[in-house]
């Protein structure tokens, strides 16, 4: 069983989605006795030149991670209607590609929820990596939680139009911690990671978004919105393993599905009533009782 991946565009070292991903693809590899390869942007150049050598090592399944990878992933499958390809955040309707999506504003308005909680000036900030509409639902999801909390929240929002800028992050940071935000959420790749240091340094809490980010800045992570991208890896290859193919054309995760959840809240105490508005809200979510605007 061959896997080959190619990685979003910040590659391995991001300490977010890539990384994340690729924990997935080890434990694939340690308990399924599979073999991999990936290719990064850095050393392809482009999306389509790392997809096309991994078709060339003839692939069990090729995954793409990231919607920025969808355009080009699109192009080799269509040259190569026999591969089998995965999509992970975005939706192609190639018949060889199948898509795993996820429910990013469930997560994202839990945090939200909290934010507006404990905020003390009541403005909170968002960092989005590029418009587009996954990042976006990270956004919606975080406005429409503090909304619910507490509708005076104000919420500042930038998009930074790059995932691996840790300098740019942090200058964005520090202009919303100025205007007063004591509340900072990217969803920005490496981007976000010097948001949270630039968070940590001026002494107001942070998010983590993908993997559980607090080990970057001890101080100011309250909490993470995991995006279980690495569970979605391995149950895909998994399933690929077992049967030869997917068998869902597109899949959605949630809250309720266990595909974004968020991480031990920590840093800052919640009173009782508060910890049981977050797990209220939470289980209204899986249910589907609430919808997020």
């Amino acid at each position: 069983m061959k896997i080959g991946v190619m990685l979003s565009d910040a590659g391995l070292g991001d300490q977010s989605f890539s990384d994340i991903a690729f924990e997935g693809l080890e434990k694939a590899r340690d308990e399924l006795n599979i073999t991999f390869d990936y290719r990064e942007l850095e050393f392809t150049g482009t999306y389509k030149q790392g997809l096309e050598e991994l078709v060339e090592e003839g692939q069990d399944l090729i995954i793409g991670i990231g919607f920025t990878v969808q355009e080009d992933m699109e192009a080799v499958a269509a040259a190569n209607p026999d591969e089998q390809f995965l999509l992970i955040d975005a939706v192609s309707d190639l018949p060889n590609v199948h898509n795993i999506t996820f429910k990013e504003d469930e997560g994202s308005y839990l945090l939200g929820a909290l934010a507006a909680m404990k905020s003390d000036s009541n403005t909170i900030g968002f960092i989005g990596g590029v418009e587009n509409e996954v990042i976006e639902r990270f956004e919606t999801g975080f406005k429409a939680g503090a909304k619910q909390v507490n509708p005076d929240t104000e919420m500042l929002s930038v998009y930074a139009g790059n995932f691996g800028d840790d300098q740019l992050g942090a200058s964005i940071a520090q202009d919303m911690i100025e205007q007063g935000a004591d509340f900072i959420y990217p969803a920005a790749g490496f981007t976000g990671v010097g948001s949270i240091l630039a968070a940590q340094k001026a002494g107001v809490y942070a998010f983590g978004v993908d993997s559980d980010q607090f080990f970057l800045a001890e101080d100011t992570i309250v909490s993470s919105m995991l995006k279980r991208v690495d569970t979605a890896v391995y149950q895909a290859i998994k399933e690929v393993s077992e049967t030869g193919t997917l068998s869902e054309k597109d899949k959605v995760l949630g809250i309720k599905e266990n595909g974004v959840s968020l991480a031990p809240i920590r840093v800052v105490n919640l009173t009782a009533q508060e910890q049981k508005q977050i797990e209220n809200l939470q289980q209204e979510l899986a249910d589907g009782q609430l919808t997020i605007k």
